[in-house]
């Protein structure tokens, strides 16, 4: 499974607002727009269009992530539902921090425990670590830990089922006569794919870093 940014935002957007406003899912297309382009909890902060959405939403459903509901009981128009917690058998929490990853980027488990908190509770940074753990061991992990970078006290994680996905460390790799591997080709794969993921955490913090000295300078 490899998702495009736009279908990463539209599915992470769906699972957002499941959790939080289920009285009003699943959503209208104009809902899910407006869900997808918010400024608030968004990382980047982006600005679709219908079209952009309703293409990604397409996809989506011949990969069997999406389910059209189409009008019923007094509703007029098709809404959207994301099947992404039945098709990888995803429980609630794993879900939240699934879509936090997405929508966000990369993350602590102290900033997944925090702005996960309207999907879904956690005892404790441990709960988070130990479903983070679960679903970055799976035959085909969900997250990835990152390496800690020179100046950071806490490791973050991220998610693999992005275009842009983060790394996580190199795997185990399986030693084999005759050289190299195909955990060795993965390990490398990996380390590229955590370098793009570092440098646009890097670039999205320099971002706001200067938006901020912007306003402090008009203010």
């Amino acid at each position: 499974m490899r998702l495009s940014q736009e279908e990463a935002r539209v599915i992470g957007s769906l699972i957002e607002k499941e959790l939080t406003t289920p009285q009003q899912y699943p959503l209208t297309l104009n809902a899910l727009l407006l869900a997808c382009n918010q400024s608030s909890n968004r990382d980047p902060v982006v600005d679709f269009d219908e079209p952009t959405v309703d293409n990604a939403l397409v996809s989506l459903k011949a990969a069997g992530l999406v389910r059209f509901v189409h009008p019923s009981h007094g509703r007029s128009v098709t809404r959207y539902q994301q099947l992404l917690a039945e098709r990888l058998a995803l429980t609630e929490q794993q879900l939240a921090l699934v879509a936090v990853l997405l929508l966000r980027g990369p993350q602590t488990a102290g900033e997944l425990r925090s702005r996960s908190e309207r999907m879904c509770e956690f005892d404790g940074i441990a709960q988070v670590d130990g479903e983070l753990d679960r679903l970055s061991s799976l035959s085909e992990p969900i997250v990835a830990r990152l390496s800690r970078q020179p100046g950071q006290k806490e490791e973050r994680w991220a998610q693999l089922l992005a275009d842009v996905p983060a790394h996580a460390p190199a795997p185990m790799q399986t030693e084999t006569s005759g050289g190299g591997t195909k955990a060795d080709l993965s390990a490398e794969v990996a380390e590229l794919r955590g370098a793009m993921a570092e440098l646009s955490a890097t670039v999205a913090e320099l971002r706001d870093q200067m938006e901020a000295l912007r306003r402090d300078l008009y203010q």
